[in-house]
């Protein structure tokens, strides 16, 4: 199902002239930090000197999981379908932010527990009413996963195909940074007391109960299996332990990659979706710009690990793409400053090397 996911890591043909682009504008070298490494990973995507992130799309996954009924969440299963009508409606955080930097903003139902009424924003690509329960028996069926992955693929494709030249992804799914846990403790082999966090604000013993899940689920899951995590590959572990909107994520994150298109992760749970689909191709986290270090827990482990470098860091553990959509206004930057900022020899101005 993963082999039509062949991505090649972005061109080096222009990495001197970027870099003597970057370099030559009039300041310091190095001085512009953070945004001379977006504007040189940017031009090498998109192969070119002159980079455009004017076209942007977030598009926000949604999906409901089995598993809540272990008592991982602090809030019931019903806040999924309240909280995307809520998106639709422009009432959430990643709405009100998409509104102030005229972002357009795509809603994806994956797989909520719930009957969604139509809406303009709102795209119906439902694989099922919410995955099974992780801790009693697997995730999900092959077939439900491939249509999860397709899912995040469809949704790119549409998005490139009107122009879209910058992707932003969030999600929502109450429940779902216990799935991400999960995957996360399975695809790094790390205990799940490292990778349970507080999600959406459960105290000290509500994170010992997730983290005591996890671990229950993973060796359910290696039993039935036959396998220990280690030896899963990626299908394996989706089926068994993945989550819809999760993995959606994924399908989509691949895609961008696979047609040479900069996508922004948002927090804990899309940087999860990015690890799963670094299993399947290592060369897509070359096409990710990591927007925020979250408050989760583990996100800052997990950032090491992907040894990515987000833009912000403002304690933000909300999710729904609200971390991109902030990072945006300086993704702008980036491209302002290596398309427009005068170099040194069209101000007339002396560079280090003459003086």
């Amino acid at each position: 199902m993963f082999e039509c996911f062949s991505i090649q890591a972005p061109s080096a043909a222009l990495d001197d002239a970027l870099q003597h682009k970057i370099d030559n504008k009039t300041k310091p070298l190095g001085a512009l930090g953070t945004l001379e490494t977006l504007a040189y990973q940017l031009g090498r995507i998109q192969g070119t000197l002159h980079i455009d992130v004017s076209k942007p799309k977030m598009i926000v996954f949604a999906a409901d999981h089995g598993v809540v009924a272990q008592g991982v969440s602090l809030f019931p299963q019903e806040v999924t379908p309240q909280m995307v009508m809520n998106f639709l409606h422009g009432g959430a955080a990643v709405s009100v932010f998409c509104a102030q930097h005229n972002v357009p903003l795509q809603v994806v139902d994956v797989g909520v527990n719930a009957t969604l009424e139509d809406h303009p924003l709102l795209r119906k690509r439902k694989v099922a009413l919410g995955s099974n329960d992780f801790s009693q028996e697997p995730a999900m069926t092959t077939q439900v996963l491939s249509q999860a992955i397709q899912a995040g693929v469809s949704e790119v494709d549409t998005a490139i195909n009107d122009g879209v030249n910058l992707l932003m992804f969030g999600e929502m799914g109450i429940g779902n940074t216990c799935v991400s846990s999960c995957m996360m403790s399975a695809l790094m082999g790390i205990d799940p007391l490292e990778s349970a966090g507080r999600g959406t604000g459960l105290d000290a013993s509500g994170v010992s109960r997730k983290a005591q899940v996890i671990a229950a689920s993973l060796q359910r899951a290696e039993a039935h299996t036959g396998q220990s995590v280690a030896q899963w590959n990626a299908q394996t572990l989706a089926e068994q332990v993945g989550g819809f909107e999760v993995l959606a994520l994924a399908g989509a994150m691949l895609q961008s990659a696979q047609r040479k298109t900069a996508f922004v992760v948002d927090g804990f749970i899309c940087s999860v979706a990015l690890l799963f689909a670094q299993k399947v191709a290592p060369n897509v986290s070359e096409y990710a710009i990591f927007a925020h270090q979250s408050n989760e827990k583990a996100h800052k482990l997990l950032l090491a690990h992907l040894n990515a470098d987000p833009i912000l860091s403002l304690d933000l553990r909300l999710g729904e793409g609200s971390g991109a959509i902030l990072s945006y206004p300086l993704i702008q930057s980036a491209a302002v400053f290596l398309n427009t900022m005068a170099s040194f020899e069209s101000a007339g101005v002396s560079d280090g090397d003459n003086i």
